[in-house]
Formats: structure tokens, C-alpha cells, sequence
């Protein structure tokens, strides 16, 4: 069986063509789910605030993206590139919250 895929929106930060980040719109980095994972060359993850990110950058082009891609394959991401998050990927985020916090409290 396949792992699958993660769903991610390639970005450049405004004013700097080669600063380019990743943003994982269904993965919490915070308890509660405010914050998504994000990922860049330099500092690799990190958390991001993803409506921020978005206002503060502009989509990568193909050829800005596939450095970054190649590296989130190798570290072991199967990357779904998508250009925004939906609100579904911001619900499977907070789903996910919900799920870590009630398996660490033991609530089944």
C-alpha cells in the first residue's frame, strides 16, 4: 500500500525570487491547529501561519518549485501541489488537533 499523498502550496516571499517555502495546509504544527507546517530550504519545517504566508507571497512558477519539490521527495513527502488550501484542507487540520488531543488524553 502506497503512502498518500500530502497536499502543498508552493509559495515565494515577496521581494526575494529565491526564498521559496512549502506550506502543508492539512498538518497542525500547533495544539490547536491554528498553525500549519511549513518547510524551506534553509530551517527545512517550521510552523506557519498559513492566511499570512499567503497575503505575504506569490505562487512559485514550475521551474521556482522544483528544487524544493525534489527535496520534499527526498526527505520523504509524496507532494500534491495545489495553488490555495481549500476549506476542507483547513478542517482536516483541525480534525487532526482533535485527534492528537484526544488520543493524549486517552479518550477513545
Amino acid at each position: 500500500m502506497s503512502k498518500p499523498t500530502d497536499p502543498v502550496v508552493i509559495r515565494v516571499w515577496n521581494g526575494d525570487p529565491d526564498d521559496v517555502f512549502a506550506l502543508f495546509p492539512t498538518d497542525p504544527a500547533d495544539i490547536y491547529g491554528h498553525l500549519c507546517t511549513s518547510y524551506q530550504h534553509v530551517g527545512q519545517h517550521s510552523a506557519a501561519d498559513y492566511t499570512l504566508c499567503i497575503r505575504k507571497s506569490r505562487p512559485a512558477t514550475r521551474r521556482e518549485a522544483a528544487p524544493l519539490l525534489t527535496e520534499l521527495r527526498r526527505v520523504g513527502y509524496r507532494p500534491r501541489v495545489l495553488q490555495r488550501a481549500s476549506r476542507r484542507h483547513h478542517d482536516q487540520r483541525l480534525s487532526a488537533t482533535a485527534a492528537i488531543d484526544k488520543a493524549a488524553r486517552g479518550v477513545a
